[in-house]
């Protein structure tokens, strides 16, 4: 959400902004920086203003802290400006559209060994944080469903995930008025602990969530043992604790680097699954699936048959009018790539991160937390803080256009900063021993002070996943 202008940071831009008169028309030599103008410009003009303040932007390549996808390739970007303007809700209008998307979906249940991909259930969204909030709502639901049937009390629900999972978790505890129970990470189970997950659970349970690729680190989290150790809290207690797999990285790495992992829909108690399509799945931002085992797992009244531009049709989502534009491109990877592809754009990815990993590792005051091994993600602290810190690091990095953010771990670790980088389909091994040579540049610089870095450090902030 755009942070509201203050005054004084107004005077301080400056009311208007100056344009160049070989840009505009004969007389325009400015617009109103915070109001609209009486008349509009050119569209070259307006162009110009944009592209020439976008130019204080990162580069996105370079962007090591991101998971999102930075590149596509030119035949994509031509199909991403054709379908811009079809709205994804509007299936009446653009059916083929939402024929895709479903195809999409049963792609998706295939790929994640759904026992009938035919009778799985799946839609797109914004991104995964929508499609936590949609799976955890039907989590919710269903129980709610399951007590009343029994005549027992729907008051009280909670939901069990680690203490590093992704906000969006956080926030749907929250909006939904569902208790979260945190099991604790520690440097010795710095993931969800299926011992963990048997003490917190019980009949007010709706789900465990457990992630495949956890922010901080990259690593994944058991989802085998898991699932096992809930498949004994049912014999044990007659609870029926369904379990949500928050992939939104690791659902497009896992079934190709890791393909005997059980994760998915092999563990019977796996009953839904989301997945960011504009993540590993190699789409541009603003596209985010969720997938359930079947689709009696939905709740029937979840589902709206609405009237829209003179047709019904059914809706399952949180938002409502969208771009239909990265669903076609989500294809377009798809049929581009295939499965081969796929492990080949993936297989680079984790080559390229187990390089960096190996470079890093080389200088003795670091330690690896993650090596590339689970999604293509490298992590590491500094053994011993001294004159200079990872904070410092980054500054330093920023400097030649790298973006590798430093910040400290969740709770109960949070005196432990670490980086991280994203190895993403658009940072190639070239960009990668260019980095690994500037890396070990600022750490020598750094090394050789002989009192504390002396640039201003750039101060710990929220870290946004």
């Amino acid at each position: 959400m755009a942070k509201p202008h203050h005054h004084s940071h107004q005077q301080q831009l400056g009311e208007e902004i100056a344009i160049n008169p070989l840009f505009a028309r004969q007389g325009e030599s400015s617009v109103p920086r915070f109001r609209l103008a009486r008349h509009g410009l050119l569209p070259e003009t307006a162009y110009q203003v944009i592209h020439d303040e976008l130019t204080l932007d990162g580069n996105a390549r370079l962007n090591l802290a991101t998971f999102v996808g930075t590149w596509m390739e030119p035949q994509a970007q031509v199909l991403y400006g054709e379908a811009a303007d079809k709205n994804m809700i509007d299936k009446d209008e653009y059916p083929q559209t939402a024929a895709i998307e479903e195809r999409c979906a049963h792609i998706m249940a295939n790929l994640w060994n759904a026992p009938d991909a035919g009778e799985s259930l799946g839609v797109s969204t914004t991104g995964s944080s929508e499609a936590c909030l949609l799976a955890g709502l039907v989590l919710k639901r269903r129980w709610q469903k399951a007590r009343q049937a029994r005549g027992l009390s729907t008051a009280n629900p909670n939901i069990v995930f680690s203490s590093a999972v992704q906000v969006v978790w956080e926030k749907f505890a929250n909006y939904f008025e569902v208790e979260p129970r945190y099991v604790q990470v520690s440097p010795q189970t710095p993931v969800l602990s299926p011992a963990g997950v048997a003490k917190a659970v019980d009949e007010n349970t709706i789900g465990v969530v457990a992630v495949l690729g956890v922010t901080y680190t990259g690593v994944y989290e058991p989802v085998g043992e898991i699932a096992r150790i809930l498949d004994d809290v049912q014999q044990q207690q007659g609870l029926d604790i369904p379990l949500h797999v928050d992939a939104a990285s690791g659902g497009f790495v896992a079934p190709f680097l890791q393909p005997d992992l059980l994760w998915d829909f092999r563990l019977p108690r796996v009953h839904s699954i989301n997945a960011s399509g504009h993540k590993y799945g190699l789409v541009y931002p603003g596209l985010g699936w969720v997938v359930w085992r079947h689709r009696d797992f939905v709740p029937r009244e979840l589902i709206f048959d609405v009237s829209y531009l003179g047709g019904d049709m059914p809706t399952l989502a949180l938002n409502f009018s969208r771009p239909g534009a990265q669903v076609l491109l989500q294809y377009y990877n798809f049929l581009r790539l295939g499965w081969q592809g796929y492990y080949e754009v993936q297989k680079t990815c984790q080559t390229v991160a187990r390089f960096l990993a190996r470079t890093i590792a080389s200088m003795p005051m670091f330690e690896l937390l993650s090596d590339g091994s689970d999604l293509p993600v490298v992590a590491w602290k500094l053994k011993a803080t001294g004159r200079w810190d990872l904070y410092d690091l980054s500054h330093l990095l920023r400097e030649r256009g790298w973006q590798v953010p430093a910040y400290p771990l969740p709770p109960a670790m949070e005196d432990t900063v670490i980086m991280r980088v994203v190895v993403r389909n658009s940072f190639s091994m070239d960009l990668a021993q260019l980095f690994g040579e500037d890396f070990r540049r600022q750490v020598d610089y750094m090394e050789s002070l002989d009192g504390p870095y002396p640039h201003p450090r750039t101060q710990a902030k929220a870290f946004h996943h």
